[in-house]
């Protein structure tokens, strides 16, 4: 997959009702559907930061001011560098809402399940957590899972979103 097909994919998902824009909206209840599926109270101090920092991404994303990502603003911001400044922390945050036992790592049930709040089906996470638990200790730790994250958005390939993203 080239980087521009990634971007393409990432975006799809963003674009949850599918209208070819990012609303604000859209993108600000991410965590609060991340912690309703993965049972955390909204009040959690997990899920304050979470919204905090997509609000930073948000607004980041954002570069006409509008509430709206566009494809050609999500394209052009998307990157290895925005990763790192940006999004490595939102991203992270989704994680620790889903690491329900704190060891900063997931195993296949909670990633599974944060995947599927990202809007990947359950046989693409099963999938996906396969490439990424390398060692076949059945966890993926967070370091792992956004260097995967990280190469998907800087070069279009993955072993996680290569599965996420071909597996039927």
């Amino acid at each position: 997959m080239d980087i521009t097909a990634a971007r393409e994919h990432i975006f799809r998902m963003l674009d949850v009702d599918g209208d070819g824009v990012i609303s604000r909206q859209e993108y600000l209840t991410r965590p609060d559907r991340a912690a309703a599926t993965l049972g955390r109270n909204p009040n959690d101090p997990l899920v304050s930061a979470a919204r905090a920092l997509h609000e930073r991404v948000f607004a980041a994303m954002d570069a006409n001011g509008d509430g709206q990502v566009t494809f050609d603003e999500y394209a052009a911001w998307a990157g290895a560098e925005t990763f790192d400044t940006v999004c490595r922390e939102a991203l992270g945050s989704l994680f620790d809402l889903a690491d329900t036992d704190g060891d900063g790592t997931l195993d296949r049930a909670e990633f599974s399940r944060l995947r599927e709040v990202l809007g990947n089906t359950a046989d693409n996470a099963a999938t996906a957590f396969d490439a990424l638990d390398t060692d076949g200790n059945g966890r993926i730790d967070r370091d792992e899972y956004l260097a995967a994250i990280r190469a998907y958005v800087s070069n279009g390939t993955s072993p996680m979103y290569d599965a996420l993203v071909t597996t039927a």
